[in-house]
């Protein structure tokens, strides 16, 4: 015969049942919020992922929704047929060359304005320069390239026109259509757009240290750099660790300034398509353009296959490497 507990018995179970039915109505508003984002990541995240049946079925937009789940099944297929594609080593090399870029330049553009910002001892300069350097975020992408057109097309752009009468070059620079200069050009408007934005989050992180570090620092003699070396740096790096994972995990997406896509599509043309033709504007062109949506939710599903993998691993190496992780 089992004796009832006092932490099994049915009066205890009751009590922390109407404790726990108190608090959920002193916390209604919180988790009505909760329960409205809960509903948008299902129906806008989670519903969508059906879609991903596609890839593996000979799917036609003539059989509507349904034919999601009622065409044929053609298993990896597709899969086989994107990576004996004629293009496929020009298009994988180009995203991961692209992405790598960004990760190694990007990166940490908005640690060094943080830390540069965090050193500016007048208030108003300090503001002026963070509000000027977020802006651009803001600004749409099919706005930018209008923008680099007036400055760096070879017809009519400033910088072309100021260089040859300068006579720093004989003729204009082709570098919005020459393939040579696609990966700058798609990198330094990524970082003009994005670092301003990302330093936000590292001069919060440094808004975090406590003060008395520098002063303790600055009574022992630490200059300048000796301070942002053993004090900001170490500060930031929980924040860092984070952020590096996050980007990481979407890389081939454009990483922390993100956007592959947007400027690979806007800036891509004809003639620089050799360096400019990536996955998601192949998958874009195949599938809207030739209307093969199975083919394109399986070159999609192999990238997303692929920043998972890449998430969890560099998750891994952070908390190996520096003890910090994201999960």
């Amino acid at each position: 015969m089992e004796l009832d507990t006092p932490l099994t018995s049915p009066a205890a179970q009751g009590g922390r049942r109407s404790q726990l039915w108190k608090r959920f109505k002193k916390q209604k508003v919180l988790h009505a919020f909760v329960g409205l984002g809960m509903i948008f990541l299902l129906v806008f995240s989670y519903t969508p992922m059906f879609g991903i049946l596609m890839a593996f079925k000979d799917y036609s937009i003539s059989n509507g929704i349904q034919g999601i789940f009622t065409s044929e099944w053609v298993g990896l297929r597709y899969f086989d047929e994107f990576i004996h594609d004629y293009q496929f080593a020009t298009i994988v090399r180009n995203t991961l060359v692209l992405s790598f870029l960004k990760v190694i330049f990007a990166f940490p553009a908005p640690i060094l304005l943080a830390i540069m910002l965090n050193e500016v001892k007048n208030m108003a300069f300090k503001r002026f320069v963070q509000t000027i350097s977020y802006l651009p975020h803001f600004i749409s992408w099919v706005v930018v390239v209008g923008v680099s057109y007036a400055f760096l097309s070879a017809d009519v752009g400033m910088v072309n026109r100021a260089l040859v009468e300068a006579g720093l070059i004989d003729k204009p620079l082709n570098i919005l259509t020459s393939p040579d200069y696609f990966w700058g050009l798609a990198v330094g408007s990524a970082i003009w757009k994005e670092m301003g934005w990302w330093t936000i989050i590292f001069l919060a992180a440094i808004t975090g240290i406590n003060p008395s570090l520098y002063e303790a620092a600055e009574i022992d003699g630490a200059g300048r750099l000796a301070r942002i070396r053993y004090i900001t740096l170490p500060g930031m790096k929980g924040t860092i660790v984070v952020v590096l994972v996050l980007t990481i995990g979407s890389i081939l997406g454009g990483g922390l300034v993100g956007s592959n896509f947007e400027q690979a599509y806007l800036f891509g043309n004809s003639i620089n398509n050799p360096t400019s033709e990536i996955v998601q504007t192949y998958a874009f062109k195949v599938g809207l353009s030739d209307g093969r949506f199975s083919y394109a939710a399986a070159i999609d599903l192999i990238q997303s296959v692929i920043s998972v993998v890449l998430i969890f691993s560099s998750n891994f190496i952070a908390k190996r490497v520096s003890g910090s992780s994201l999960f």
